[in-house]
């Protein structure tokens, strides 16, 4: 995509910062952000030479001075406070480091100058305990979605903020401030991602709607059909364990406190203005706890399987009994019929038999197994 004028420099900071990732195709993450190889490597040269100072088109005002005082330190961590409420001793010392400040005061000292500034009660130190949760070993192995609760704008509409994020950086995929919770409008926003970032291995969601079956978990649905035909995997969370979306649901909490309680919104618009900025803050500057005080972009690189525009032609194995599911979701195979599932009405499906139980196939739809039939006992699983 073309440079946005909204939001220009967190683009190009953005783009410098994916494009430094070790094993980045370059090449490729130019075309995914709309721009000619050649801009691309001017900005990364510009950043590499002077930091976010070369991302602007003319300043080259220097970020530091060499003689600043204690107290001008002093007041950068206050603002930084002021600027970032929810943030801690840890994030606003390792920020003012990743600004390039010296000398950096340590967490425990800044942590000391917010309580002789009033800015952090002991209330919030009790909360602020570690928590060290799984990861998968690579960017893009899997992305965690979910909506947050919603809440109401002035103008009377629901706003349902859609998120997605990476599990083993934390980047934050997606951040849409959504007015309708459909299938379609998942699926508009996943496809932004996916041409901007690639397709990822894997997706887990829980078992509501658009993604799941609440009153059959695991069937498939519309959204997942689609994922499925890009190959990517859908799975869902244990119905009633939202733990399994863990780092989703944390990122929910730290939206809402930085976000969502910190201000009202006139309009969905509005939210989305403001989650458009706190996202370049979240991915691009906002020190990570459970990453070592790193940023989640730094962490993250974008996936080397690109977006197909056109969806690739459904093929099964010269073995396998292909039929196609009937216009009211239902399969009919030698001479009985089972319900299998409305969002696959019109695609061809593979059975393949299960050696140890005679009469009863496997149902595949591309490469995923989304349940069984017994011709015995006429079950559909």
């Amino acid at each position: 995509m073309p440079w946005s004028p909204r939001d220009t420099m967190s683009l190009r900071h953005e783009f410098v910062l994916l494009a430094q990732q070790e094993g980045c195709n370059r090449r490729q993450l130019c075309q995914r952000y709309g721009i000619s190889p050649q801009t691309g490597y001017k900005w990364i040269a510009r950043y590499t030479e002077q930091e976010m100072a070369g991302l602007v088109e003319r300043s080259r005002r220097p970020a530091t001075s060499p003689t600043r005082t204690a107290e001008e330190l002093e007041r950068l961590v206050v603002a930084l406070r002021l600027q970032h409420p929810a943030w801690g001793g840890r994030k606003i010392s390792r920020r003012l480091q990743d600004l390039g400040h010296t000398p950096v005061p340590a967490p425990s000292t800044v942590t000391s100058i917010l309580h002789r500034h009033g800015l952090i009660s002991p209330e919030a130190s009790v909360k602020a305990q570690p928590w060290q949760r799984f990861e998968h070993a690579a960017p893009n192995q899997l992305w965690q979605m979910d909506f947050k609760g919603g809440f109401r704008t002035h103008d009377g509409q629901m706003c349902s903020p859609l998120t997605v994020l990476d599990d083993h950086s934390r980047f934050a995929v997606t951040l849409a401030a959504c007015t309708q919770t459909h299938t379609a409008v998942v699926q508009e926003h996943l496809a932004q991602a996916f041409r901007h970032f690639g397709l990822p291995w894997r997706i887990n969601a829980d078992n509501g709607a658009p993604w799941g079956s609440p009153s059959q978990p695991g069937q498939l649905t519309g959204l997942g059909v689609w994922l499925i035909r890009l190959g990517v995997r859908l799975t869902h969370s244990r119905p009633a364990h939202p733990q399994t979306n863990g780092k989703d649901e944390r990122f929910h909490r730290t939206l809402k406190a930085e976000v969502i309680n910190a201000r009202g919104f006139a309009s969905s618009l509005q939210a989305q203005h403001a989650f458009d900025a706190w996202r370049d803050i979240y991915n691009l500057q906002r020190p990570h706890e459970a990453l070592g005080l790193a940023t989640p972009v730094t962490r993250y690189q974008p996936s080397p399987r690109s977006y197909p525009e056109v969806l690739p032609e459904i093929e099964y194995g010269p073995d396998d009994l292909v039929v196609k599911i009937k216009w009211d979701g239902q399969l009919r195979f030698r001479g009985q019929t089972f319900k299998v599932s409305n969002a696959l009405r019109d695609f061809p499906v593979a059975l393949r038999p299960q050696p140890n139980h005679d009469g009863r196939f496997d149902l595949y739809f591309v490469d995923h197994c989304f349940g069984y039939i017994d011709l015995n006992d006429h079950q559909a699983a």
